[in-house]
């Protein structure tokens, strides 16, 4: 088992990453229910929460059947930071983390997201201050360092775990790496066999297969796992994961009626949580993504991402699931994201 505070997971858990205009709630269920052993919101600004934002306060909404799950959240600010801890303190979620790891252009010039990484006076005391102004374990999610030149990871791990955190995740890139190259998870295992070092360290970067998951976990003996861009529109990356890991054995593609499946209950809990249009509109994105590899789907899918009613949309996709009974999917190996392929550094 792998504690963080009073949160008990399993054996070498699977953690789902948060990822910006993805991981909202109804895409977190549908993790969860394909074998996610944590979950996180994505990520809010401490300034949104204390100003009151109201996207900024939606995004504190958990399901009962996400559990356990956290709310992230980023900023520079120390008394931003504490106030913004002590609002998500009063939604009673799992944990709060804290991001110092977001590259994108616009976070660092705040000061904020993996922008923290060049200043570790300032990391530590934005955690003090979480630490302190919640009763809530706090753990955090970050990158190896600022640039090649500053991959200072270790003391990171050392500073943070000192002034209270309960957990890290560690990408293997650095913040002017983005996306790109392959990520380093040896400085994940320095950090991991510190001696010095006591809570759990997750690996992130790069695990897009169960192979890779069960290889870089005997290689470099990390706590667990999250998987970010894998899951995208491959929820059931968490179950094929488990299963290899328990037993070496690789599990077949989902099958069209599990995928139809997800779909529809991808639907509902857009349509709960986000209600009439709004949801319809959010998951006209997924429905390529839940049904690739099917011959011929580009004509459900342009019916898909143009109908307005649920009912409507229900019935496509049981056409669907009529059209391909008995199709034998064939795994196909996940491409992953790069989400800000064209941003700036």
């Amino acid at each position: 088992m792998v504690k963080i505070e009073h949160i008990t997971l399993p054996e070498f858990p699977l953690l789902l990453a948060p990822m910006e205009d993805v991981s909202d709630p109804p895409f977190r269920v549908v993790c969860k229910a394909n074998g996610a052993d944590l979950l996180y919101t994505e990520f809010i600004s401490s300034e949104g929460l204390v100003g009151d934002s109201a996207k900024c306060r939606r995004k504190l909404d958990i399901f009962d059947e996400e559990r356990p799950a956290g709310v992230q959240i980023f900023g520079g600010d120390e008394g931003r930071m504490a106030q913004a801890s002590a609002i998500v303190d009063l939604t009673k979620p799992d944990f709060l983390d804290i991001n110092f790891g977001c590259p994108v252009k616009g976070i660092v010039s705040q000061g904020a997201g993996s922008g923290v990484l060049k200043n570790l006076d300032l990391m530590t005391r934005l955690t003090a201050a979480c630490v302190k102004a919640t009763s809530l374990p706090v753990t955090v999610k970050t990158r190896l360092g600022w640039d090649e030149d500053s991959k200072n990871i270790e003391e990171v791990a050392e500073r943070l775990q000192d002034v209270g955190i309960k957990a890290l995740t560690i990408h293997g890139r650095t913040r002017c790496q983005m996306y790109k190259g392959e990520a380093d998870w040896s400085l994940i295992a320095k950090v991991k066999n510190n001696p010095r070092i006591h809570i759990p360290i997750f690996g992130n970067g790069d695990i897009d297969s169960p192979q890779k998951a069960k290889e870089y976990k005997e290689r470099f003996g990390v706590d667990g796992i999250m998987i970010g861009r894998a899951a995208i529109g491959y929820p059931w990356i968490f179950r094929e994961v488990r299963h290899f890991l328990n037993t070496g054995q690789e599990l077949p593609a989902p099958t069209v009626a599990e995928r139809v499946a997800v779909c529809k209950q991808h639907l509902d809990k857009s349509l709960q949580w986000r209600g009439g249009q709004a949801g319809i509109y959010s998951m006209r994105r997924h429905y390529l993504t839940y049904l690739k590899g099917l011959p011929g789907i580009k004509e459900f899918r342009n019916r898909l991402v143009t109908l307005s009613d649920p009912e409507a949309i229900k019935s496509v996709l049981d056409e669907v699931l009529r059209k391909y009974e008995g199709f034998e999917m064939e795994k196909e190996p996940i491409q992953l994201i790069d989400y800000h392929e064209n941003c700036p550094i």
